[in-house]
């Protein structure tokens, strides 16, 4: 290790070692986790060795392909988070037709959503992206399409699967549909709508 690359390890002393801990307990080889963070394998290597500082777009990167925060990476301590979210009046935020409302603890990497579905809306979507949903129908039908495969869901229904497998959620009916959805789509625009970024309030 050159001088200046000692030197920049002493800046953040904590980090390279957080990076390969988070790597290793999400199950990810170097290689993958590299090449979702646009990364090359030694670039990350460097990194988790200390030999090389993360820029801020490269922690933002790896934060949410380990489901963490920057804040946690550098070894801050977050706030307690309250474990109990009350029941209040759905006032959700709305984004391409669907209405979405946080029904789960804000920054965590497990996001729950309460989903009011409109018929028409977002029908013809296919979605491709790493993680899983679930999701679970409150009222009124909805139209789950995995792969070729199509399903009709009512209420009580529920569906888990696979984000990485080709998908559509539609309401086939005029009265929409409503339902729970628990997801862990850190890299995904539903990951944005719990982050609060581009969405309109109602």
């Amino acid at each position: 290790m050159n001088p200046a690359e000692a030197g920049a390890a002493d800046e953040l002393p904590g980090v390279a070692p957080r990076l390969r801990d988070l790597r290793r307990g999400r199950g990810l080889t170097l290689e993958t986790a590299a090449q979702r963070a646009g990364l090359s394998p030694a670039h990350l290597s460097r990194l988790e060795t200390g030999r090389r500082q993360p820029s801020l777009p490269m922690l933002l990167g790896l934060a949410r392909i380990y489901g963490t925060t920057v804040s946690e990476l550098l070894g801050e301590i977050p706030p307690e988070r309250d474990a109990i979210v009350r029941a209040r009046k759905f006032e959700g935020a709305e984004a391409d037709g669907w209405m979405y409302q946080q029904a789960g603890g804000p920054g965590r990497a497990m996001q729950a959503l309460r989903v009011r579905v409109p018929y028409g809306a977002q029908g013809d979507l296919v979605r491709v992206h790493p993680g899983e949903e679930w999701l679970y129908v409150l009222a009124g039908n909805l139209r789950v399409t995995l792969g070729d495969t199509v399903h009709d869901l009512g209420p009580g229904d529920s569906a888990h699967f696979d984000s990485l497998t080709p998908h559509r959620i539609a309401a086939p009916d005029r009265e929409g549909a409503e339902l729970l959805f628990v997801h862990t789509l850190l890299q995904s625009p539903a990951a944005e709508l719990c982050l609060g970024s581009g969405i309109h309030r109602r």
